[in-house]
């Protein structure tokens, strides 16, 4: 029988607290690599998502992610408002209250539009952001989260993914690509500097999520023992080794040591352990590390050369991050850390790895297409971006009336 464990729902809703902590340090993050004239409609995305996303996920986002499975595909309307619920455990996890497992993924919900907002920022309309985020929820995360970790077909097939490396960081990376190529470039994009204006507020929103992902992995184990200790530490080691990493390989490519480069090396470390973290050792993180930092700062490369203005890099750190991620959890995973796991391909059952793969495959594919059809539907009859004159003057004059900075 069921049974509340004390400890497990104080470290459930601590947790969904240092998860809620990550959506506005996002917004600072973000906010420091845009331009002055830009600062205050970057920043909002972080703090304004979290008011209509927490609203559409206890109405029915929960429920069609995380609700009875439907065919694999997606979850049934039983918890529609949140009916059913309560203080008693629930069905994905036994030793919580149903309403503390619901808070905590409410965490995850709310941040992932929040990541795409950083391809498309300093020429989005914020009611297109609105009406994307809320689309998007319904007919990207939730499916995906429902394959993955409601019961769907992906679950079925033996897929892994502890804490949102397809659901989360897959999902909101193809689909901030998809989402800074549809509106075009910012003007000026090619032409002129484009440069961050405030790194000293990057850097600290970079350290936040640091500690708020401990929440994010750690948290992913539902009870408060031995595995989210262990989810911690490969956590922090993959983001240590990553920003290491990503600061040496700026080294030797431009000849200085790059603050910059460190704090986006350690949010790629982050991203690459989250779908690993509960199922391989340290030794493992630190390669999973070193591989975050290294393709991270290749793709980036690569996506500025193909003149893709994905403003704030989210694919390179996002998607790219979150496909090793969950391809090295096909590679490194194994039982001895995480009995209700799989061996993957190091301890000698490759078939993980193709299990992975085709996640991995999968969740691009759908996030691609249907963020592609989402953007057209809004674009014809809401607007993607401001005029050119407002894009110019900068956002936070011509669409927010206000000002980051007075002097």
């Amino acid at each position: 029988m069921d049974r509340i464990d004390s400890g497990d729902p104080a470290w459930r809703l601590l947790s969904a607290a240092l998860v809620t902590l990550m959506t506005p340090a996002l917004g600072s993050f973000y906010g420091g690599l845009a331009r002055r004239k830009n600062v205050l409609a970057t920043i909002r995305h972080g703090f304004s998502i979290l008011c209509p996303i927490s609203l559409h996920w206890v109405i029915v986002g929960y429920t069609l992610a995380l609700g009875p499975d439907q065919g694999g595909i997606i979850g049934g309307l039983d918890h529609v408002a949140l009916k059913g619920v309560g203080q008693e455990p629930g069905p994905l996890a036994p030793t919580v209250p149903h309403m503390a497992f619901v808070a905590f993924q409410m965490m995850f919900a709310v941040i992932t539009p929040a990541l795409i907002t950083g391809a498309f920022a300093e020429r989005e309309r914020f009611k297109a952001f609105v009406v994307l985020s809320l689309v998007w929820s319904t007919a990207v995360y939730a499916p995906v989260a429902h394959w993955v970790w409601g019961g769907g077909w992906l679950a079925q097939l033996g897929a892994l993914d502890f804490a949102g490396g397809t659901v989360v960081h897959i999902t909101s990376g193809v689909s901030a690509l998809v989402a800074a190529l549809v509106p075009g470039r910012r003007v000026g994009f090619g032409r002129e500097p484009l440069e961050p204006h405030d790194m000293t507020m990057t850097v600290l929103g970079a350290s936040l999520p640091w500690c708020g992902w401990f929440g994010l992995n750690a948290g992913g184990s539902i009870a408060a023992g031995g595995l989210s200790a262990s989810a911690s530490v490969v956590t922090s080691t993959a983001a240590a080794m990553a920003a290491l990493t990503w600061m040496t390989v700026s080294w030797v490519h431009k000849g200085a040591p790059s603050v910059l480069g460190a704090a986006a090396g350690a949010v790629a470390g982050l991203v690459a352990i989250t779908p690993a973290s509960g199922y391989v050792d340290v030794s493992a993180s630190i390669l999973i590390g070193l591989g975050a930092g290294v393709l991270r700062y290749i793709a980036i490369q690569v996506t500025k050369r193909l003149r893709a203005d994905d403003a704030l890099d989210v694919f390179g750190v996002h998607g790219v991050g979150g496909t090793w991620g969950a391809l090295a959890g096909g590679i490194f995973a194994t039982t001895a850390v995480n009995s209700a796991a799989k061996d993957g391909l190091i301890a000698g059952s490759p078939g993980l790895l193709g299990v992975q793969l085709v996640a991995v495959g999968a969740v691009i594919a759908y996030a691609a297409v249907m963020t592609f059809a989402i953007l057209k539907a809004i674009d014809l009859f809401v607007g993607l971006r401001v005029p050119e004159q407002e894009e110019v003057l900068g956002l936070d004059v011509s669409q927010r009336r206000e000002a980051a900075y007075t002097l």
